[in-house]
């Protein structure tokens, strides 16, 4: 077990399935106390049981980030039950379709963009204090390759993970000199539905399972780990610098 870990309050979103679901695990088996919040009831309860089977423990948070006042009341709730937190996984996402930009339904493209960036934007606003009071507070904002690489078709996942990207660079400027690091994390390909939904063709058994990328994101949370405004690449295990254009 990770002592760096124990007594802390780690909020995961999207913990219902997937990489969320396998890092809350991980966080719970590292000695945190899980903040579980996905909109999925049975999810979350399936995932109360394998954080029991780890011998940690775990608040459950039904809710649906959809509803962005909702989210604005997390951080006060939170206070109230804890006083602090100490690490925010922001995961949850929607993939949208694979389609040419001028073909995406102009409603679809605007959900994307409500649960992905949005959504994002309001949770950080509403934990910011209590992450502050941490004596070392850690944020990761789950991202991906498509951020960067811009893949044909994937217009509407890849605008917004490069949008969520700008948000965590631009919070980790802005509350560095708080002790708060905050990162992106891009898991790479990983074996989930939503990859599965994304690359039907794909022989999923080449992948790395969600629990295994799990393991490579939870120790970016130890107080020790002092690297903010980065990249954390999980394939490669390092924090990778943001570039200008050249």
């Amino acid at each position: 077990m990770n002592d760096n870990l124990e007594n802390k309050v780690a909020l995961v979103t999207g913990a219902s399935r997937g990489i969320g679901f396998a890092t809350a695990v991980e966080l719970a088996k590292n000695g945190a106390h899980v903040i579980a919040l996905a909109r999925t009831v049975g999810g979350l309860e399936e995932l109360d049981d394998e954080i029991q089977k780890v011998g940690g423990n775990a608040t459950l948070i039904p809710h649906d980030l959809m509803d962005l006042d909702g989210i604005d009341n997390i951080g006060s709730a939170l206070q109230e039950r804890f006083g602090k937190l100490d690490i925010l996984v922001a995961n949850a996402a929607m993939l949208g379709p694979i389609t040419p930009i001028g073909h995406i339904d102009a409603k679809i493209f605007e959900k994307v963009m409500h649960l992905n960036v949005t959504a994002t934007w309001r949770l950080i606003r509403s934990v910011e204090p209590l992450l502050a009071k941490s004596d070392s507070g850690r944020a990761a904002i789950i991202s991906s390759g498509v951020a960067h690489s811009c893949k044909p078709f994937w217009g509407a996942y890849s605008t917004s993970k490069a949008a969520v990207e700008a948000l965590a660079r631009v919070w980790a400027a802005e509350v560095e000199k708080r002790g708060i690091c905050v990162n992106s994390v891009n898991p790479g390909a990983t074996r989930t539905a939503m990859r599965a939904q994304a690359m039907p063709g794909e022989n999923a058994d080449t992948l790395p399972l969600a629990e295994e990328v799990a393991a490579k994101i939870v120790p970016i949370f130890a107080p020790g780990v002092t690297v903010t405004g980065k990249l954390f690449d999980v394939r490669k295990e390092k924090f990778l610098n943001y570039q200008l254009p050249s």
